[in-house]
């Protein structure tokens, strides 16, 4: 009887424990993004810019910086005054997503992007310094290319999972050697049903991020073609 009682003590215990033992980064929770979470976080920003004079809570970038990576939330800034402290799934929690705001002018709006994608984009460079040359293999725009895995050492091509559709993305790169994902795909489904009228030489992107929680990191700009509309890398 004892050792049945010592059994089921010891079989709680583990159970309790595990879920403090667990990896915080390997949490199922930190890899999910949440409306609620988005909102408390866009409440904090819309507080601590009004409290300070129109000023955002953001990190300081590079003027250079592409777009959908460029105006990083500070949490620092607004944590624990206007959030007791960041999502669970926020980079700075252990998370997988980074938090970022978009339409900084007109109206500060909370996005997020998944920071895996950008691991993996660190893994093809590091192959690439490896060899010591991108192995181009085909132009599929001017001055954008797909990339020969095999010279790489890659048995089949990494992908990034699309936050939109779920789909695998490939990823494609420029000649400046800079690797982008290539986000044609989810565009092409966007534009079949859109009826916003978009003009040739226009960036498209803003028709992913309108309707969701996510920006397209990470990404070159697109336009429309003028006969079909389909989606096609801009040119400088």
């Amino acid at each position: 009887m004892k050792r049945n009682i010592l059994g089921i003590l010891l079989a709680i215990t583990i159970v309790l424990l595990s879920g403090c033992l667990y990896p915080k980064e390997d949490l199922a929770q930190n890899k999910i993004p949440y409306k609620d979470q988005i909102q408390s976080v866009q409440t904090a920003v819309d507080q601590f810019r009004e409290d300070n004079g129109g000023i955002l809570p953001i990190k300081t970038k590079e003027a250079d910086t592409p777009i959908y990576q460029k105006y990083l939330i500070d949490f620092k800034k607004i944590s624990p005054k206007y959030l007791a402290e960041p999502p669970g799934n926020a980079f700075e929690s252990g998370g997988v997503f980074q938090y970022v705001l978009v339409d900084v002018e007109t109206n500060p709006t909370v996005k997020v992007f998944d920071l895996r994608i950008a691991e993996t984009i660190r893994e093809i460079n590091l192959r690439i310094k490896s060899t010591g040359y991108p192995p181009y293999k085909e132009e599929v725009a001017k001055n954008v290319y797909t990339l020969d895995y095999k010279q790489l050492g890659y048995k089949e091509a990494p992908v990034a999972v699309s936050p939109y559709s779920n789909q695998n993305l490939s990823f494609v790169i420029s000649g400046h050697a800079e690797v982008f994902v290539d986000y044609r795909p989810d565009l092409y489904q966007v534009l079949k049903n859109t009826e916003q009228h978009l003009k040739p030489g226009e960036d498209i992107r803003p028709i992913l991020v309108k309707d969701s929680m996510f920006v397209p990191a990470y990404s070159l700009p697109y336009t429309v073609k003028s006969e079909t509309k389909e989606p096609v890398f801009m040119e400088d």
